[in-house]
C-alpha cells in the first residue's frame, strides 16, 4: 500500500468530534422534559399528553435509524447526517408555529424523530471504522456522548428561552440553530477510503480484546436468523425503558417529590451523567467484554429504580439522577459495541439500526407507563417498581448471551449462546 495515501490521525479524529457535535445538536430529545412541563403548566395538557411528542420522536428515531442505516451503508455518513440536519430544524420550526397537541407531536415527535433517526445512525459506524476493533468501544463512547451531554447546555438554555420568549419562539429559535450546526459539522463525516490501515495499534491480549476482532460480516437477513439479535434486543429494550422513563419525566418528578421547581437544572446534571456513561462503559467494555459490563449497569440501575420512589430530598433525586444518567448512557456505547462485534463493520448502519429499534420500543414502554401512572395515582411508584423488575430480567439474560461463532446456515456449529 502506499502509506502516502493513508489520511492522518487527525483526520480519524476529526471523524469521531465532528460525530460527537452532531449528536450534541440532536440531544434536543434528552430536554424534553422542561418542554413538557411548560406544556402542562401553561398550555394545560395532561401529562400524558404531554409525553405523546416525546414518545412519537422515539419511535420514529428508531424506525429511522433502520431506514437510514440501509441507505448510510450505499450514500455514506456526510448525506445521510446533513438530510437529519434539515429534519432537525423543520421539525423544531412546525412545533413552533403550533401550540396544539396535534401540530407539536406532528413537528416534534414525526419530523424531528426521524431528523435524529437520520442524524444519530451516521456518526458511529463512520468513526468506528477509522480505528482498531478492539478501540470499538471507546470510540462510539465518545461519539454517541454528544447526544447525551446535549442537555448540559439545551435544557438550562430552553428553560431561559421558554421564560423569556414563550413557548412558540423557543422552538423556532432551536430549531435554526441545531439546523446550521448540524449542516455545518456533517460535512467532517465520511468513511476511510479504501485500503485504509485504521489506528489505534494492536488488540491487548486479553479476552475481552480478541472478543472485539471477528471478521464475521452478517447481512440483516442472517442477524435476524441470530438468537443473539433477539437476546441483545431484549436487554436493550428493558434497560433503556428505565431511562427514558425518567428523562421524559424528570422535571415533573422533581416538582412532585421533592418540591423542587427548577428540575431543569437536574435534567442537566443526569445529562452529564448520561454523558459520562457512554465514555466509561465503552472504555471498560473494551477491558471487561460487553455483557460483563451490560450486568454490571443492568444491577446498578436496577436497584437505582427501586429506590427512586424514596428519593424526596434535593440529595437524593440528585443521586437518582446521577445513576440514571450513567446507566443509561452505558447502554448507548454498550449495543452499538456489541452489535459490531458480533455482526461485523460492513453492515453496520442497517444492523445497528435493527438492534436500536428495541430503544424505540422502549419509548413506548417507560414513559407513557410513569404518565398514565402519575395521573391515575398522582405519583410514579408504580412504574419504578415495573422497570426494576424488568431490569432484573435483563440482567439475567446477559448471562447468556455472547457473540455467535458462525453465520445461520453455515456448516460450522451452532452459533452459541450459553456462555
Amino acid at each position: 500500500m502506499n502509506t502516502q495515501s493513508q489520511p492522518s490521525e487527525k483526520r480519524a479524529w476529526s471523524v469521531v468530534f465532528a460525530g460527537m457535535g452532531v449528536n450534541l445538536a440532536l440531544g434536543v430529545l434528552y430536554s424534553w422534559s422542561v418542554f413538557a412541563a411548560a406544556l402542562v403548566d401553561k398550555l394545560h395538557w395532561t401529562k400524558t399528553q404531554s409525553q405523546f411528542p416525546y414518545t412519537l420522536a422515539c419511535l420514529m428515531f428508531a424506525l429511522f435509524m433502520i431506514i437510514a442505516g440501509r441507505w448510510l451503508d450505499r450514500v455514506g455518513p456526510r448525506v445521510i447526517a446533513t438530510i437529519g440536519g434539515v429534519l432537525a430544524g423543520a421539525g423544531m420550526i412546525i412545533s413552533g408555529l403550533s401550540q396544539s397537541v396535534t401540530g407539536i407531536t406532528i413537528g416534534f415527535g414525526i419530523v424531528v424523530g426521524a431528523a435524529m433517526g437520520f442524524g444519530y445512525s451516521a456518526p458511529t459506524p463512520a468513526a468506528v471504522k477509522w480505528f482498531q476493533p478492539h478501540k470499538k468501544g471507546q470510540i462510539a463512547g465518545l461519539v454517541v456522548a454528544g447526544f447525551g451531554l446535549a442537555s448540559v447546555y439545551i435544557a438550562p438554555l430552553t428553560n431561559y428561552l421558554l421564560k423569556n420568549y414563550g413557548i412558540s419562539k423557543s422552538f423556532i429559535f432551536e430549531g435554526f440553530f441545531f439546523l446550521a450546526v448540524i449542516l455545518v459539522l456533517s460535512q467532517a463525516l465520511a468513511y476511510p477510503p479504501a485500503g485504509y490501515v485504521p489506528y489505534g495499534g494492536p488488540a491487548p491480549q486479553t479476552k475481552a480484546g480478541s472478543a472485539t476482532a471477528s471478521k464475521l460480516d452478517f447481512s440483516p437477513g442472517e442477524l435476524l436468523r441470530t438468537p443473539q439479535f433477539y437476546l441483545l434486543w431484549i436487554m436493550f429494550c428493558f434497560a433503556a425503558s428505565a431511562g427514558l422513563m425518567i428523562i421524559g419525566h424528570l422535571a415533573k418528578i422533581s416538582q412532585i417529590q421533592g418540591g423542587i421547581k427548577w428540575g431543569f437544572i437536574l435534567v442537566a446534571v443526569l445529562a452529564v451523567a448520561n454523558a459520562g456513561g457512554r465514555i466509561l462503559a465503552g472504555w471498560l467494555s473494551d477491558k471487561l467484554g460487553r455483557t460483563n459490563t451490560m450486568l454490571i449497569v443492568f444491577g446498578i440501575q436496577a436497584v437505582n429504580m427501586f429506590c427512586f420512589v424514596s428519593y424526596k430530598s434535593t440529595v437524593l433525586l440528585l443521586v437518582g439522577s446521577v445513576l440514571t444518567g450513567l446507566a443509561y448512557g452505558a447502554l448507548l456505547s454498550l449495543f452499538p459495541s456489541a452489535t459490531f462485534d458480533y455482526f461485523g463493520l460492513k453492515n453496520a448502519g442497517i444492523n445497528y439500526g435493527l438492534v436500536f429499534s428495541a430503544w424505540g420500543a422502549a419509548a413506548a414502554i417507560g414513559p407513557i407507563i410513569a404518565g398514565r401512572t402519575v395521573d391515575l395515582t398522582g405519583g410514579y411508584g408504580a412504574s419504578y417498581m415495573i422497570s426494576g423488575v424488568l431490569l432484573l430480567i435483563a440482567a439475567a439474560i446477559s448471562f447468556i448471551t455472547k457473540a455467535p461463532t458462525s453465520k445461520p446456515g453455515a456448516t460450522a456449529p451452532v452459533a452459541e449462546m450459553i456462555q
